[in-house]
């Protein structure tokens, strides 16, 4: 019942994030190509790093094609004149569209990396269940921040790592105690609510 949850997760965080990576890539104003293999990066990014961590060799992503086939296709499909149009109009209508995919995928991809830990690290304690959840969320946003030349979400944007590293506490603290699929909504749903408050009232951690 976990696995089949954790795919459905990981589908929903998928295309959110090929989302996102598409949109940026539009922004930069990429060839197709370009913005295909941005979709992608985004959205297996974060995985791809996690399954290194824990020692998931070769990563889920390189052996089982589904989710890189929707990352393409769904930045495909971003790609479209129409699509791009939309988005393209209006930047507010842009900058709300990035933020809702940006911040579905964190949420998703934060508590998918803590349920991989805990099924499949044989002592995967609260430390490390942590550590990969953050690390699953925001892996692929800061990869696709990268390679289009911005400075990483995470250390610059509305409460972004926190909002992920409470939701990797929150997730993995009620495991045990409220069932395995409460703790990834809860988790999830956690990472959510932080960053539209944060988005909303503008919350950001001290800078230098």
């Amino acid at each position: 019942m976990i696995d089949v949850i954790i795919l459905i997760f990981e589908i929903i965080g998928t295309v959110a994030f090929a989302v996102s990576g598409a949109l940026v890539a539009v922004e930069k104003k990429m060839d197709i190509l370009g913005v295909m293999l941005m979709g992608l990066t985004t959205a297996v990014g974060g995985g791809v790093i996690r399954d290194i961590l824990i020692g998931n060799i070769p990563p889920a992503a390189f052996r089982d094609p589904i989710y890189a086939v929707i990352a393409l296709i769904t930045s495909l499909i971003v790609f479209l004149p129409r699509v791009r149009k939309f988005f393209g109009e209006i930047k507010t209508k842009f900058d709300l569209a990035l933020l809702l995919m940006d911040t579905l995928g964190l949420g998703v991809f934060t508590v998918v990396g803590v349920a991989v830990c805990k099924t499949t690290v044989a002592d995967c304690g609260l430390f490390l269940a942590i550590f990969v959840g953050t690390i699953t969320g925001v892996g692929g946003s800061i990869l696709r921040d990268v390679l289009a030349g911005n400075t990483p979400y995470v250390f610059v944007k509305h409460f972004y790592a926190c909002a992920s590293i409470i939701g990797s506490i929150m997730c993995a603290v009620v495991w045990n105690f409220t069932g395995k699929v409460a703790a990834m909504i809860l988790g999830a749903a956690v990472v959510v609510l932080l960053r539209g408050l944060a988005a909303h009232f503008r919350w950001k951690l001290p800078r230098a």
